[in-house]
């Protein structure tokens, strides 16, 4: 295609499409020079991990070998077999472990296996729950989640996003498929719970990841959208997502009936400041009393110390997390939401007038015989089947197995030995990124680093100049930019505008590519504007020359 129109293409399309499609038509450029030039593609849209948590899938696969064995003890005919039976299971697990003691992850499938009993659960009920669950041929019961599953994921939880306080930590589990599944889940039960109508207003912490800014403008919702905006740079220009006083007061009005954010942020990979989170709990308790929150805390695993609002405001928040990029699971679709057993949502919904609840009543009266007391949390999981058939719902049984076993492997690592691994990685390509772009990076302990955000006009000013920075302003635009190091080094960035950041932000993901390609991005990231500069020079210069 000839380049004009190859770019002409690329600039009309901009605008119209969401960044990750977007990205898509970047990465068909890149690959194409690929294929040509044999040049690697450096794909840094993508939020997917190259890294996967091998040894709590090696225990996985191995207690699979023993849930096998276990269906043919009870019944086998050629390739059929029976099902599982409790009685004595434990033990026989203990006969299977010894056996095949050498085999991988089985030092950690026993922990887990005792991490559950020293935690009180019957060992038969136990083991018979994770081979009936990875046999995977019963519906869930209960409906929500398999039950010691949901407490040892409300174990991690409490571990990962409350930073370990144990004070107050009686949540109900929803397992799910991934973090927006879970989002999407709980604006269709604030909706069909007359909780949220149409025209309602609602705040989303911004810039954010997209398909949060998407869903609330669907014709289903149609709601006002208040943007409380994290401040793109500190007075020096440096990057900070900080979100000011002044932009917290907009929550305030008490007509907001909801807060969405993602902590840490994606695309900033910044979490909110203690001062931000204690004035917002100010607010809360002082002006707002009744506001919804949902954060989304997938990063908050890259954060040492984190603690989300669930752990903050537990009352008012709903907490949602992915095991995806943490553990490296994003094709599992791994997700969870955590409502407190206390919460504003159930009281709200205990305040409905009357004629609302009339309204509702169909949706739930099938149910059970009392379905005016069915807490918000058991409604998102029929409301996300949309019929009386909540046993079919959230993540099939296998998937919830793998899911207790990737949080039983976090909770027995003690020293963190594996989130330090994944911090490591994350602050290391970080530091390579600036090294290419000739950068002093500055350590920010609120940052999880798994992305990085930048405007480039703002660090071509510090790095070049603000009359350089003005003349590309001027000349060119970010879409020039992202075609040519698609084009020409077959290097993908994800814009930032489409996180409903500034015309000239980019986000780089420091997931999914290998630590020394990072300082090669920022090298020719780095060359390309400078070729660009050589330009601006030889123009400056020729004005010179003809002025003379």
């Amino acid at each position: 295609m000839n380049y004009n129109k190859e770019l002409r293409k690329i600039e009309d399309i901009y605008t119209k499409i969401s960044p990750f499609e977007f990205k898509n038509e970047l990465i068909n450029i890149a690959k194409k020079e690929f294929n040509e030039n044999n040049r690697p593609l450096l794909d840094a849209g993508r939020g997917n991990p190259n890294w996967t948590a091998a040894t709590p899938r090696q225990a996985f696969f191995t207690f699979g070998q023993f849930a096998v064995l276990e269906t043919q003890r009870v019944w086998q005919e050629n390739d059929l077999a029976g099902m599982p039976n409790k009685y004595g299971i434990y033990n026989r697990f203990k006969e299977f472990s010894e056996q095949n003691i050498n085999a991988p992850g089985m030092d950690l499938l026993i922990n887990i296996i005792e991490y559950g009993i020293k935690k009180g659960f019957d060992p038969d009920s136990y083991v018979y729950e994770l081979t009936d669950g990875i046999i995977g041929d019963n519906y869930p019961s209960p409906d929500r989640m398999l039950t010691h599953i949901e407490s040892i994921v409300h174990d991690y939880l409490v571990k990962e996003m409350c930073s370990g306080d144990m004070s107050d930590n009686n949540f109900d589990i929803f397992a799910v498929e991934g973090a927006t599944a879970a989002m999407c889940y709980i604006f269709d039960s604030l909706k069909a719970n007359e909780l949220l109508c149409k025209g309602d207003k609602i705040a989303i912490m911004t810039p954010v990841f997209t398909p949060y800014l998407e869903i609330p403008n669907l014709p289903r919702y149609t709601l006002d959208i208040v943007q409380v905006r994290a401040t793109e740079s500190n007075d020096k220009g440096i990057p900070s997502w900080r979100v000011s006083e002044s932009e917290l007061e907009k929550l305030k009005d008490n007509s907001i009936k909801a807060l969405f954010i993602v902590n840490p942020g994606n695309p900033s990979s910044v979490e909110l400041t203690a001062k931000c989170k204690n004035d917002l709990i100010k607010i809360i308790n002082e002006d707002n009393p009744n506001l919804i929150i949902i954060s989304d805390d997938v990063y908050g695993t890259f954060v040492p110390n984190f603690r989300s609002l669930m752990a903050d405001l537990p009352y008012n928040t709903i907490g949602v997390y992915s095991f995806s990029k943490y553990f490296g699971v994003t094709g599992y679709r791994l997700g969870t939401i955590a409502l407190h057993k206390d919460n504003v949502i159930d009281k709200l919904i205990k305040e409905l007038p009357h004629d609302k609840k009339e309204l509702i009543k169909s949706r739930y009266e099938n149910l059970c015989t009392d379905y005016e007391n069915i807490p918000f949390i058991d409604r998102i999981v029929a409301d996300s089947r949309q019929v009386a058939l909540n046993h079919t719902a959230g993540l099939s049984t296998p998937q919830q197995v793998q899911m207790a076993f990737f949080c039983a492997f976090a909770l027995l690592d003690k020293d963190d030995n594996y989130k330090n691994l994944t911090i490591d990685i994350c602050h290391r390509r970080k530091q390579l990124l600036f090294d290419g772009l000739d950068l002093k990076l500055k350590d920010d302990p609120y940052s999880a680093y798994y992305y990085v955000e930048f405007n480039i006009l703002e660090w071509v000013e510090k790095s070049f100049g603000a009359e350089f920075a003005n003349y590309l302003s001027k000349n060119y635009s970010l879409v020039y930019i992202l075609y040519h190091l698609a084009r020409d080094y077959s290097v993908v960035l994800l814009p930032g505008s489409g996180f409903d950041d500034s015309e000239w932000s980019v986000r780089v993901s420091l997931a999914n590519l290998d630590d020394y390609e990072y300082y090669k991005i920022g090298r020719i990231m780095h060359n390309l504007i400078t070729d660009i500069l050589s330009s601006y020079k030889e123009i400056e210069k020729l004005k010179e020359t003809v002025l003379q």
